[in-house]
């Protein structure tokens, strides 16, 4: 990254040399520098010498395309592309990959891995969370995520009792954001029960579980430390119709909706075809039928997966707003199935993608294998695009930034006015990118490779690549690998 010669000095994304550390000249300085792209991927296309102003909150004021780099901006080599938002993260998860890779003369299956997660998640402090969710948050960054939305339900101490702070582990992953300088929706969990019909929570899910009052509680008390913070926002997720009464969702979403209208709701729904049938038995419905006839679900709802819908579920999940949550990697490795994706965009349904468990922390891996799955099915090539000639990487990711932000329930995803100024510029003297223009750079980054072509990140418009920033990550692994060696033993 260049400089013009009078450039203000930029804040690192990583603030802090401690856990938990915040400098609030990440939120207030007084000025910003503007930014000048020699080429950015706009919400009408592509644009030259394209100059960004940016507020001290890190929002976007003004673009301007055709601009010139004057003293007072920074001229960042490379395209700029908008931030991809992962819209479905469980960070305590990320220590936990490949670690479950064994067979079983049973054969391993999701319910398998499932009590192997549990058993791990007995053992996570606080401390450990925040070291996790630290060193997967500045992972996250450098492949081109930019904002993450938490889907939390490690909410109890080991032994199922809340901490003396009910929010102790809320707070680990807002500082662990924080010192990653990534956006964050923090979604906290409604969990009361095993199965369908209200069945009592077993010993593993016990760290899981709360009331409806007192998780209201959480929301409302997160909601009023974060009102005046753009990179937060504050929602619900209900974990799943398996383990959410039909009563109990009627009143937390209620209660959220009466709070904050606009509010982010996300449930995993129909990941499993045992999930399916266990549903059917239970109401006589699929799960997102009955999700579907008993919730207002619409543009503020992300159904997680849904990865075994009928043709008539998916075009009414396409056709109520919803954005269907999408995370190839972590379907592919618990062996869920595949998304009819096809099926669903031909309904102009919307979607994102999230990394779920974290075996992939790469936005164009998930894209993707969320194309090659399709095109495994179907035996075509470039299913994404269409029947028509148009770019898949580009179709993929407008997807994931829609869809993301939509479901992410913060003004992300686009350089635009307005919008929080989360960029990702793309070398463009990588040799993936040698050649490329337009939409090409964007097919060559999801299809060229396993080498990240990303030169730089600006997270609310500051830049992540400097010393501070390879210092503080420094720590952060550091931290990581005590608490993974602390884990193996």
């Amino acid at each position: 990254m260049a400089r013009c010669a009078s450039t203000t000095s930029r804040s690192s994304c990583l603030t802090g040399s401690s856990i938990g550390a915040r400098s609030e000249a990440n939120l207030h300085s007084p000025a910003m520098a503007d930014l000048f792209f020699e080429t950015a991927l706009l919400p009408d296309g592509w644009g030259a010498s394209v100059r960004v102003s940016v507020d001290p909150s890190g929002t976007i004021v003004e673009v301007k395309r055709g601009a010139a780099s004057t003293g007072d901006c920074v001229v960042v080599r490379g395209a700029a592309v908008p931030g991809v938002p992962n819209l479905h993260s469980h960070a305590f998860q990320r220590a936990l990959a490949g670690w479950t890779e064994r067979g079983s003369p049973h054969g391993d299956t999701f319910w398998s891995w499932r009590e192997r997660m549990y058993a791990f998640l007995g053992r996570l402090d606080p401390e450990d969370v925040e070291s996790i969710a630290s060193q997967l948050y500045i992972e996250l960054v450098r492949h081109g995520y930019t904002s993450v939305t938490e889907f939390h339900y490690l909410r109890n101490d080991r032994d199922g009792r809340p901490y003396a702070d009910p929010l102790e582990m809320a707070r680990a992953l807002m500082r662990a954001a924080d010192r990653a300088g990534i956006g964050l929706t923090l979604l906290p969990v409604l969990y009361q029960n095993s199965d369908f019909g209200g069945r009592e929570p077993g010993p593993g899910q016990r760290r899981f579980v709360a009331r409806v009052d007192d998780l209201l509680h959480d929301i409302q008390t997160l909601r009023s430390e974060t009102l005046d913070r753009p990179d937060r926002r504050v929602g619900l997720a209900l974990h799943s119709l398996r383990a959410v009464a039909p009563e109990a969702l009627r009143d937390a979403v209620q209660a959220v909706r009466a709070a904050d209208p606009d509010a982010p709701i996300h449930i995993h729904v129909a990941e499993q075809v045992a999930e399916v049938e266990a549903c059917l038995a239970w109401s006589g419905a699929r799960p997102v039928d009955w999700l579907l006839d008993h919730a207002d679900v619409d543009a503020r709802w992300c159904a997680i997966h849904a990865t075994h819908m009928t043709p008539d579920e998916t075009r009414r999940l396409a056709r109520s707003g919803a954005v269907a949550g999408l995370c190839p990697t972590t379907e592919a490795n618990l062996g869920d199935g595949v998304f009819p994706f096809s099926e669903y965009t031909a309904e102009d349904g919307r979607w994102g993608l999230g990394t779920d468990s974290h075996v992939s922390v790469s936005p164009v891996a998930d894209a993707r294998l969320l194309e090659y799955g399709q095109r495994l099915i179907r035996r075509e090539r470039n299913v994404a695009a269409g029947r028509v000639s148009r770019s898949t990487g580009r179709a993929l990711l407008d997807g994931a930034w829609a869809g993301g932000a939509q479901a992410s329930g913060r003004p992300i995803g686009t350089l635009a006015s307005g919008h929080r100024a989360d960029v990702v510029v793309l070398d463009r003297d990588h040799p993936s990118m040698v050649g490329r223009e337009g939409d090409d750079l964007l097919d060559a980054w999801v299809f060229s490779g396993e080498d990240p072509p990303v030169r730089e990140v600006f997270l609310g418009g500051r830049s992540c690549h400097n010393d501070v920033r390879r210092a503080e990550e420094e720590r952060i692994t550091q931290r990581y690998r005590s608490v993974l060696t602390k884990l193996s033993r």
